[in-house]
């Protein structure tokens, strides 16, 4: 048995497991080398397995899934069917930026190496294949070269994917397996038949409608006949309709050619006469012309003239402004003495009312008189004031104190109150779930609500409602121990409240109830016989009776009727050896973790007889109620309610000695303030009548000179009106130049006027003419446009006439349309009164058209080709039946051969495990390709009937062992190049565990057979083993050595000397 060491780090340790083998004994495509980098939880790892079975070995949790998934993800699987992460980045070990797997598969051409490289920022990954850049693609196709189909159940089946084969279809089986261990033509038949047949019902629906819609228009053709023939009656009087249009547009185009001509004659008159007026106009334009120019030039002289008077204007202004600057000083010269003299006269009047002021406050301070014997007073009031605030401030801790309890008593009564919902809300679950399961149990427990002071004891409601586990788990062994009937049973302490009760609900509301009494002697304190801890030994860890709380006269039956308090609970240690169990103990009853018990004595053979029976799931009691802790709330909050009653007492007394001190203090401030007032209103006059004595001394210093400021206004008053003389002397020389220039302007203009009028004069004389010849042009104009309408008018209808007879441009009225134009009336009236009448005639065939001709010879047309269609679809329906008929033989014969091949292993598999087990192909109709399924049947007792595997009917254990049996069956055919199987012996009992171990060593170990994966946290003991096995274990832990600390061959050197020593 060849065994190689593996390791496993969560931090920096480099790995290298297991050794190379020679090729020669692989298959092609199977895994020679494993590498992962920063995947899950290696940091670098190394593996190498055998050609054979590899049993990849390990605790939970250390990393032999992500084996798993790194082979997985190498192949291009989907993260979707791992079931571990939905993308690809989660795959990345925790805190490390890129991961990478390697897998390297045998080719006898040479080995294919596969490496992923995995971002974790965008969840990317790069391919590779033997050191070159590839796409995903190129690697699915080399994957699939080599008959690798990650995404089989029957060839890939990880941890989370092992519940789901059971769930598998029949149908999605029978693909699995023909993908897995067919021939590679044998899927792809199946798909040709499914789709074969299903060209083949398309094609005859197809058939089936061509023949009801030939029968149906041939139906309709016949209808249509009549219609022909009125079509054609109609069409006459259309063809005479279709030659009237065609000549009116011959007469309309006469009429107006005559027009046409007409107007050019009028339009050549009009041009003779236009040509002599403009002949005319030519000398007055001259002469407008010259005296424009004249115009011109005095209106530039005028121009220059207003300039000069401008520059003139400008510099009289000037001598104005400064005129006025003269006048302005002067004023505010005035202006400023003024100002000076009402100063001087205010501050003589604030002199004289300051010392009035004076004189009132001086009187005021005399009447306030002293105020030495008022500081007593005031310091008496200070001292009562402190006293009373200390007071207050007592009161008011005081009554903090008590608000705070307050809301501490209240907050405690409201979380208690919350716990009494919580139990009623429990207790009302239980009795929900009552309801709906036993209706009349139910409505009796509320009339027990409503009328239990009619009893002379306490009465028990239904025991299922009184029951409370200590642990909703164990729930299942008290409800497998109790009869239905008793855990809806009513108890009771007295026969005679017991009798009252079933009268009431039994006899008269006609309820189906059950009641009990229970027994006078006491039965719930008594021992068991033996203690457990004398029975641990055995993997038992409590009597029933302690896993569950319930009132004495509930506890007290239970202990007398079902002896709880002798009826031990045990583990799967207990189940492992309960032959020894029941030899040892001799007890009547006891449990498993998923198994009653029953053992009693033959009356015969004294032989110990025991029978087991699985355990139902519980329904009733997995809601608990401490009925203990909800008496304890109760009491709590009546606590509560007197100690909170007490400090509403004591906060009403501090409130009202809180109003006294508050008023007290009232009338103490009030005096305070009077007599503070006093003695700051003393103060503050003295201060003001000091104030008042500063500013009236700075008014008497401050004394204006006024005789000297008015002898120097005058000064300069007298100097500024000199200066005024010599401006008013050169303005008025100014003004003069100004006036000249004027008049000079004025006569300017006038010769300007008269230049004016002459020319208006003969403008009036041209505009006169030019209107003349205006108006002789719009009217040449006007005739022109209407000789030119006319003219479109006339080759439009030229146009239109030829149109309606298809004619080309310069073609002649055919001799056939000439001949018929001779035979219609030539005026437009009568060939407008001809045309109503056909029209008229014409429409009294209605509902005809030349789509009724059109359709009568289409249909015509249709019917002989539907007809030859026909004969084709049926040809090409007869070949199809011929070709599913050949590759049905080429599919169904080797399919059902494979079938039978993978019934013989795997009932052969069954009947070495003392069960019986089949396999075979199943379909409702030969014919429905896509219905075809692999049905698995077994049975694992000799009292039961085969039944078809499914994920209802069987156990979880029954489960894993079918698909492993089904997968091993599968491998002795052996097409694929490796198998994957992660932990699918978990829910396996160890019977059924060593029998398949036993099974996969023999089958996968095998020559010319296929590499096998087998991933398991856990092995039996004393387990048959063989050589060709490679086992890989993957270690954890803290004990671990330091990445750099491990040396494989130093490793090796020690073993061998080791093993030297030893020989």
């Amino acid at each position: 048995m060849a065994t190689t060491p593996g390791e496993k780090s969560s931090s920096g340790t480099k790995m290298f497991t297991g050794r190379p083998e020679k090729n020669q004994q692989l298959v092609e495509g199977a895994i020679v080398r494993i590498k992962m980098e920063n995947f899950l939880t290696y940091d670098e790892c190394e593996l190498f397995p055998g050609p054979h079975l590899n049993m990849i070995v390990g605790a939970n949790g250390t990393g032999k899934s992500s084996i798993v998934c790194a082979i997985c993800l190498a192949l291009a699987g989907k993260t979707s069917f791992i079931g571990r992460a939905d993308k690809v980045g989660f795959y990345v070990k925790h805190g490390c930026q890129k991961g990478m797997v390697e897998l390297e598969l045998y080719k006898s051409s040479g080995n294919l190496v596969i490496r992923r490289d995995i971002q974790f920022a965008n969840n990317q990954s790069t391919w590779y294949i033997n050191g070159k850049s590839v796409s995903l693609k190129f690697v699915e196709e080399q994957v699939a070269a080599l008959n690798i189909q990650v995404g089989n159940l029957c060839q890939f089946l990880p941890q989370d994917k092992v519940g789901e084969f059971a769930k598998l279809s029949k149908i999605e089986l029978l693909e699995a397996t023909e993908k897995s261990v067919g021939p590679p033509e044998m899927y792809r038949f199946h798909c040709d038949l499914k789709n074969c047949r299903e060209k083949e019902k398309e094609l005859e629906t197809s058939c089936k409608n061509k023949v009801e819609y030939l029968e149906k228009m041939k139906q309709t053709n016949e209808r249509h006949k009549q219609d022909v023939a009125r079509y054609y009656e109609r069409k006459r009087h259309l063809d005479k309709i279709e030659m009237l249009e065609r000549k009116r547009p011959w007469v309309e185009y006469e009429n107006e050619r005559q027009q046409y001509e007409e107007v050019k004659q009028k339009r050549d008159v009009l041009k003779v006469e236009l040509l002599k007026l403009k002949e005319q106009l030519i000398p007055m334009t001259h002469k407008i012309q010259q005296l424009e120019k004249q115009q011109k030039g005095i209106d530039g002289k005028i121009i220059q003239k207003g300039t000069e008077i401008k520059e003139t204007s400008q510099k009289c202004k000037q001598k104005q402004d400064v005129l006025e600057r003269k006048d302005k000083q002067i004023e505010e010269i005035q202006q400023s003495l003024r100002m000076r003299r009402d100063e001087e006269l205010d501050r003589q009047k604030k002199i004289g009312n300051i010392r009035k002021m004076i004189e009132d406050w001086k009187n005021e301070l005399r009447s306030l008189g002293s105020q030495e014997n008022l500081q007593p007073e005031l310091d008496s009031i200070d001292s009562e004031l402190r006293h009373i605030q200390e007071e207050k401030a007592n009161v008011e801790n005081e009554m903090s104190d008590l608000r705070m309890e307050k809301d501490n008593l209240e907050r405690d009564r409201k979380n208690k109150l919350n716990l009494i919902k919580q139990f009623e809300n429990l207790m009302n679950l239980k009795e929900e779930k009552l309801r709906k399961r036993f209706a009349d149990t139910y409505n009796a427990v509320v009339w027990l609500k409503e009328n239990k002071d009619r009893f002379q004891h306490s009465v028990c409601q239904p025991i299922m409602l009184e029951i409370n586990m200590k642990d909703q788990q164990h729930a299942k062994y008290v409800e497998n121990h109790i009869s239905m009937n008793d855990m809806r049973a009513f108890v009771f302490e007295s026969k005679e409240d017991m009798d009252m009760f079933l009268r009431e609900v039994r006899d008269k509301q006609r309820l189906r109830v059950n009641a009990v009494c229970s027994p006078q002697e006491s039965f719930a304190d008594k021992r068991p016989i033996r203690p457990i801890s004398d029975l641990k030994q055995y993997g038992f860890f409590s009597y029933l009776r302690e896993l569950f709380d319930a009132p004495h006269p509930v506890m007290n039956y239970l202990c007398f009727q079902y002896h709880v308090h002798e009826v031990p609970v045990g583990t799967q240690q207990t189940r492992s050896m309960i032959e020894k169990v029941i030899q040892e103990t001799k007890l009547r009853q006891m449990f498993t973790a998923e198994e009653k018990y029953s053992m009693k004595v033959s009356a015969y053979t004294n032989k110990v007889i025991s029978s087991n029976t699985s355990l139902r799931g519980a329904q009733f009691l997995t809601v608990t109620v401490d009925a203990e802790e909800r008496r304890q709330v109760e009491e709590q909050i009546k606590d509560i309610q007197k100690l909170c009653s007490r400090v509403d007492s004591r906060f009403g007394e501090l409130v009202e000695r809180q109003k006294l001190l508050e008023k007290r203090d009232n009338e103490l401030r009030l005096r305070k303030k009077e007599i503070l007032d006093m003695k700051t209103k003393k103060r503050q006059l003295e201060q003001k009548i000091s104030t008042r004595y500063d500013s009236l001394k700075q008014l008497e210093h401050d004394n204006n000179n006024l005789d000297v400021a008015e002898q120097q206004a005058t000064a300069t008053i007298k100097e500024i009106s000199v200066q005024k003389a010599k401006l008013v002397t050169e303005l008025t020389e100014l003004i003069k130049r100004c006036t000249i220039l004027s008049m000079e302007k004025v006569d300017l203009a006038l010769q300007s006027t008269s230049v004016f009028s002459e020319k208006n004069r003969l403008e009036s004389q041209y505009k006169e003419a030019t209107s003349q010849h205006r108006v002789l042009e719009n009217q040449f104009s006007t005739i022109e446009e209407r000789k030119r309408n006319l003219l479109e008018s006339c080759k439009e209808l030229l146009k239109r006439a030829r149109e309606k007879c298809n004619l080309g441009q310069n073609k002649e009225v055919p001799q056939d349309f000439q001949i018929a134009f001779q035979a219609l009336p030539n005026a437009l009236d009568e060939i407008d009164a001809l045309l109503n009448e056909e029209r008229s005639r014409e429409s009294c065939f209605t509902g005809l058209n030349a789509s009724v001709v059109d359709e009568y010879n289409k249909r015509n047309k249709e019917l002989q080709d539907l007809t030859k269609e026909l004969e084709q679809k049926q040809s090409e329906l007869d070949n199809y039946r011929q070709n599913i008929s050949q590759v049905k033989e080429k599919w169904l014969n080797p399919l059902k051969q494979l079938v039978e091949k993978i019934n013989e292993q795997f009932s052969g598999f069954f009947r070495s495990m003392q069960c019986v087990g089949e396999v075979d192909l199943h379909t409702e109709n030969e014919e429905e390709y896509d219905k075809y399924g692999i049905r698995i049947r077994v049975k694992f007792r000799s009292s039961t009937q085969l039944h078809e595997l499914t994920q209802h009917h069987q156990s979880g254990g029954e489960r894993s062992v079918s698909t492993m049996l089904y997968l091993m069956a599968l491998q002795e055919i052996n097409r694929c190049p490796f198998r994957v199987v992660d932990e699918i012996n978990q829910g396996m009992d160890p019977v059924n565990e060593r029998r398949v171990f036993e099974m996969v060593v023999k089958t996968a170990c095998k020559e010319n057979t296929s590499q096998y994966f087998f991933i398991t946290p856990k092995l039996l003991q004393n387990l048959t083993y063989a050589e060709k096995m490679t086992i890989l274990f993957v270690y954890n832990g803290p004990f671990m050595l330091e990445p750099r600390k491990w040396n494989l061959k130093a490793f090796h050197k020690r073993r061998k000397r080791v093993s030297a020593m030893d020989n």
